[in-house]
């Protein structure tokens, strides 16, 4: 059974996973290897459609491991994937204030994100208010991650 960390960019399922599994399976990582290029490169060029389909694909064929995996913040965005994901009795979301997201978010010079740098704040919250019913929609856990550091989350899930 795979254990799958959900949330918005900025809620750290990386940090997490890695902290659970040093094996754990990046998902955006592992789809950027498939594609060959960075996802948002293949948005451009191939369009959100095509991704999305890859990224059914894939999450199907995680469900059936018994990897820990960082999922991509737009992994519910897909019906098709909400119904995988609630078929998976072990779903984590990680969630967060989209304040303190957004500082987490704005802070990460190392990680850049696409959506962060094309939209505006205004822009990003009604994304995250969006995905924040999906998220708790194929939820099987929710941790408020607020006000916790990676220690102490990674204390908990355990």
């Amino acid at each position: 059974m795979a254990k799958v960390l959900l949330g918005f960019m900025g809620a750290g399922k990386s940090t997490i996973a890695r902290g659970l599994d040093p094996d754990f399976v990046d998902m955006d990582a592992l789809l950027e290897d498939r594609l060959g290029m960075p996802i948002a490169r293949f948005f451009e060029e191939k369009g959100e459609v095509a991704f999305r389909q890859l990224e059914e694909e894939v999450l199907a064929d995680l469900l059936k491991t018994d990897k820990v995996i960082s999922t991509g913040g737009g992994i519910v965005i897909s019906p098709r994937n909400r119904a995988l994901l609630k078929q998976n009795p072990d779903n984590i979301y990680l969630k967060a204030d989209f304040e303190t997201l957004y500082r987490r978010i704005s802070a990460d010079k190392e990680n850049q994100r696409p959506l962060f740098l094309k939209n505006s704040k205004k822009d990003l919250a009604v994304i995250f208010k969006e995905r924040q019913a999906w998220y708790e929609e194929v939820a099987s856990q929710i941790v408020d991650v607020s006000n916790l550091n990676p220690d102490e989350i990674i204390e908990e899930l355990r």
